[in-house]
């Protein structure tokens, strides 16, 4: 019978090799062309768990600020100058045990150029997982309105004359459709040797820059005039070329499913609260909008913080049965105040939460706390105190709630809570101050006219965002979300394009979708160019503006 070494010590002593129980992991995550709808759920999970992440564009930095990445809170990112770089940062990071991931554009295989990077990590004997993306060589065509089912396809990359055009190189298909990523610079080529390879001058061609973004411009024209369709583009943007029949200009505007959002393009100003819910920006890219936020709310200690610090020993003591968060900078504040005197959600243990609002729900949820009460529907305070149980001193050992607040908040909710029978505490829990006035380049761009639309989701950040940074562009579409806020813009001087019949962050951006396909339509009838605002030739500034 062979005894199987027991120890380290053992195995060494046996003159047996062995390999480490748990191996480095290192990741390629395809990203997709732009969209970060296009992330996988693979890659998400990978990018969320990683401790160390690579990249090689500031696109790929951009990426990480979605909402759907919820980074490690310790996980570093790392840029590299080189692509020598890139491979000893995988080596370091992979060496020290750290769950790495490199992001690729596109799809590591089919777009990426990691091939040095995959082999430097198999002589250091590290494992390598592949995650694959949505590759820009489908996709953008697709996002180009070009149907690529049913046909013969080619797809290429060209990333260098020399060495894909080369005389070695093979002659392009003749017929069918012919895909090409490529560079700016390289356009001419590419024509050439699609040219020489029996390819007709005349033939229908497309040209996407900016693919899978906001930002795409896609160009039907000849395969002759390609080079004339990019003729004033920086030379190092990356281009995507469809050659072929189908993509006529009949065909291509019956599929142009992308670039005919009704806020396909329109740049976006949010002023925001701290908290703030991603719902509208969302919602609104959903439309084809890229969106800025800018914060006009910061959050500060109430100037007599002894009532907040009464209220936190009471929450330790047992004297509520319920708090109600109606904010997510009410779950901060409260926290903040409990990790100051060394305590953690068990703090919660035996106490009822309510909440209201998504952004408060995930405030509570990164403490571990899932509220016990949040209203379905429309999230209000007049949606929560109608669903609250009444006090009932037969089932309820205590009849207090507590009830964090801003200063500015209304007591409206803690009076239909005293109505139900309860005992009401309403503290003031922070207090809400103007933040400070964003970049130098975004306060021109709002007084300019640089923003197709303004959204405002309050009155509070109406009066500040003109405290700050002063008026929009009269051009500037703006959109309230309630007849309140629209009547504080009115009082600052604004005209109101937009008003959402219902208080809600969804309900805003469809009605500015709505508004936006009608303006579109009403510039088609009239014999028109479809432009955005920020197009709109810009006479001077109205007064005061």
């Amino acid at each position: 019978m062979t005894q199987t070494p027991s120890s380290p010590a053992e195995v060494q002593d046996s003159g047996l090799q062995t390999r480490a129980v748990a191996q480095a992991r290192v990741q390629f995550v395809g990203t997709g062309p732009g969209d970060p709808g296009l992330l996988t759920l693979s890659a998400v999970t990978a990018i969320n768990r990683a401790s160390r992440i690579i990249i090689d564009s500031e696109r790929l930095r951009a990426l990480l600020q979605t909402p759907e990445i919820q980074l490690n809170a310790e996980a570093e990112i790392i840029e590299p100058d080189t692509p020598q770089d890139i491979i000893a940062a995988l080596l370091d990071a992979a060496g020290h045990g750290l769950d790495v991931v490199r992001l690729v554009e596109g799809d590591p295989f089919l777009d990426g150029d990691i091939g040095a990077e995959c082999s430097a990590l198999a002589i250091a004997d590290h494992d390598v997982d592949v995650v694959p993306g949505v590759s820009p060589l489908t996709a953008v065509p697709e996002y180009a309105g070009v149907s690529l089912h049913g046909h013969d396809v080619q797809l290429i990359g060209v990333e260098s004359a020399r060495r894909d055009l080369s005389s070695e190189g093979y002659p392009w298909a003749a017929e069918g459709l012919i895909v090409v990523s490529t560079i700016v610079d390289l356009v001419r080529e590419v024509v050439a040797h699609a040219l020489e390879s029996g390819r007709g001058e005349s033939e229908p061609a497309v040209i996407t820059l900016h693919g899978g973004t906001t930002e795409q411009v896609s160009t039907t024209t000849t395969l002759g005039g390609l080079a004339a369709a990019v003729a004033k583009t920086d030379p190092a943007e990356p281009a995507y070329i469809v050659i072929g029949h189908v993509v006529a200009e009949s065909s291509r505007a019956r599929l142009d499913w992308y670039e005919s959002k009704p806020l396909f393009g329109w740049s976006i100003l949010i002023p925001r609260t701290r908290d703030h819910s991603a719902t509208l920006p969302s919602r609104l890219q959903d439309y084809g909008a890229r969106c800025l936020d800018v914060p006009t709310i910061s959050m500060e200690l109430p100037r007599t913080p002894q009532q907040m610090d009464k209220a936190i020993r009471g929450m330790v003591e047992g004297r509520y049965e319920w708090v109600v968060f109606t904010s997510a900078n009410a779950v901060r504040a409260v926290r903040e105040k409990l990790e100051s005197i060394g305590l953690d959600s068990r703090a919660y243990s035996g106490l009822r939460i309510a909440a209201i609002f998504d952004s408060t729900v995930k405030a509570l949820a990164e403490w571990g706390v899932r509220p016990d009460l949040v209203p379905e529907g429309t999230q209000s305070t007049a949606a929560l105190a109608a669903t609250f149980p009444a006090f009932d001193d037969a089932l309820d050992p205590i009849n207090r709630v507590f009830v964090p607040r801003a200063d500015i908040a209304t007591e409206s909710l803690s009076a239909e809570l005293s109505a139900l029978g309860w005992e009401v505490e309403d503290i003031i829990g922070y207090r809400t101050v103007r933040a400070a006035p964003p970049p130098a380049e975004t306060r021109e761009a709002i007084r300019a006219g640089r923003f197709d639309a303004v959204v405002f989701t309050s009155s509070t950040t109406v009066r500040n965002l003109v405290g700050i940074a002063g008026k929009p562009h009269r051009h500037t579409v703006v959109a309230a979300i309630g007849q309140r806020t629209a009547e504080t813009c009115e009082e600052h001087g604004l005209q109101v394009d937009v008003i959402a019949p219902e208080p809600e962050a969804i309900s805003l951006a469809d009605s500015l979708a709505a508004f936006a396909a009608a303006r579109r339509d009403d510039l088609i009838a009239k014999g028109r160019p479809v432009i955005r605002p920020s197009q709109r030739k810009r006479r001077g500034r109205q007064p005061g503006h």
